[in-house]
């Protein structure tokens, strides 16, 4: 699923072809791409007909595109396989194409939401009056959001019964942050991913997030990490974060840093991958 890199290049890419731009018509191609949006396609349809679309904005993994006026956004989920496509009118349809969006000005492109699985979608909904969708109000904000709040992710962590990766990946206590990014971020930290939160000082929090900042915005800088062709920018073209990664993916590969051949865990239905010798698991609790 992508994570904060590759959903920002993706506003990125909208901010540029897309906002500002009036909906002329949308055709809903696979009812199962609007299912969040419990109305229907039809009325999907028409509650984005003549409607502007302001600046595409994002928290963690969450993107949205405000309609400017109505109170409401288009919220994207791209799942395991959505992309969000900026095609030139008359090209060709796209095998798994789900959703068409066509503009009323003269630029000659449109936008496709196109879904291999099917497990993303596009939904409106009311936004808050901080301009947040309401169904993801309770997303805590990203660690590139210049308002997040060190000081209490710290103090949060500290109360917390739980292990460093698991806070990572908790959307309520800091978004955007996946399984890659996590590994990539505790192996650049010397931490293991079972190091118990409690057991973090506030040095090692600070070291951590900007590891954590770090990874993200190298990730950025290169278009976000691609292993298949299901991530893709909106000019559908992959990133290249998967030729740095350190740790994520590495298994029986060298660590950069002292050689011993990386390892992989099963974990919560994923993988940790982690430098046995760099990021020595916590001792057990007597």
């Amino acid at each position: 699923m992508p994570e904060l890199p590759e959903v920002e290049v993706v506003r990125r890419g909208l901010e540029r072809w897309v906002g500002g731009r009036t909906v002329a018509e949308t055709e809903v191609l696979h009812p199962r791409a609007i299912r969040r949006h419990l109305a229907g396609a039809a009325d999907f349809a028409d509650r984005l007909r003549g409607a502007r679309v302001g600046t595409p904005r994002r928290r963690g993994k969450y993107l949205w595109l405000p309609l400017e006026g109505t109170g409401h956004c288009v919220l994207a989920h791209l799942g395991m396989s959505g992309q969000l496509l900026v095609q030139p009118h008359g090209a060709p349809d796209e095998k798994h194409l789900r959703v068409r969006v066509r503009f009323a000005d003269t630029e000659g492109t449109e936008l496709r939401f196109v879904d291999q699985r099917t497990f993303g979608g596009l939904s409106l909904h009311p936004v808050t009056p901080d301009g947040l969708p309401d169904v993801v109000a309770h997303i805590a904000r990203d660690p590139l959001d210049p308002a997040f709040d060190e000081t209490a992710f710290h103090t949060a962590l500290r109360r917390r019964r739980s292990t460093v990766k698991r806070a990572l990946l908790d959307q309520s206590l800091i978004s955007g942050v996946g399984n890659i990014y996590a590994d990539e971020a505790l192996w650049r930290s010397r931490l293991h991913y079972d190091r118990p939160t409690a057991t973090l000082t506030r040095p090692r929090t600070t070291e951590l997030l900007g590891h954590v900042r770090d990874v993200m915005n190298a990730a950025l800088a290169v278009g976000g990490t691609s292993f298949d062709s299901l991530y893709v920018n909106v000019n559908g073209e992959s990133g290249y974060f998967e030729r740095s990664l350190d740790a994520y993916g590495r298994e029986g590969r060298p660590c950069r840093r002292c050689a011993t051949p990386l390892r992989r865990s099963p974990w919560m239905n994923r993988s940790s991958y982690f430098c046995p010798r760099c990021q020595r698991p916590p001792r057990p609790a007597r």
